[in-house]
């Protein structure tokens, strides 16, 4: 029997991952129209960051390239490096997410995750294997931030539905 640090990574895992911007996109589009940039008077309860529904789109963008495949890339070619981790507040700030245009987001992150998933395809168990020290997580493998960034994105897909709760909920 195979045990998961030598085996390559879980199907399940990467079609997640390669659904996921599917997913983003149609969870964005239940969002209406009107509401894409709406924030609640509460963010009580939410399961991602505290961002409209254009916000979480470009979060989720800047986070595939600035964050995981930058981490990914060095914890293959440094040994044990220390990963930052990505305040998606100021990024938000930065790059002024109300004013971005949903279309160009979208497209950014598909060329963004085939990107990733290229990065990702055919790593043998050692390369899963290799170390990094991840700000705020501790001490992981490349396995443990595939993980990581498949939760990541699950976190905002919840947080598109929960917007939709709470728009919802404005209008009772």
């Amino acid at each position: 029997m195979t045990t998961p640090a030598a085996a390559p990574l879980h199907p399940a895992t990467l079609q997640a991952m390669a659904d996921f911007p599917r997913q983003l996109e149609q969870f964005y589009e239940a969002i209406p129209a009107t509401h894409r940039d709406w924030t609640p008077a509460s963010w009580e309860g939410i399961p991602s960051e505290t961002f409209s529904a254009l916000g979480q789109i470009c979060h989720v963008r800047d986070i595939e390239v600035d964050g995981y495949q930058l981490r990914f890339a060095r914890t293959l070619a440094e040994v044990n490096p220390v990963l930052a981790s990505l305040d998606g507040y100021v990024l938000e700030r930065e790059r002024n997410y109300a004013s971005a245009d949903a279309k160009e987001v979208f497209a950014a992150f598909r060329a963004a995750r085939a990107k990733t998933m290229g990065m990702l395809g055919g790593l043998t168990p050692e390369a899963l294997a290799r170390t990094a020290e991840f700000e705020g997580y501790g001490a992981l493998t490349l396995r443990s931030l595939v993980h990581y960034l498949c939760s990541h994105d699950q976190q905002h897909l919840a947080g598109l539905q929960w917007l939709l709760g709470k728009i919802d909920a404005s209008r009772a």
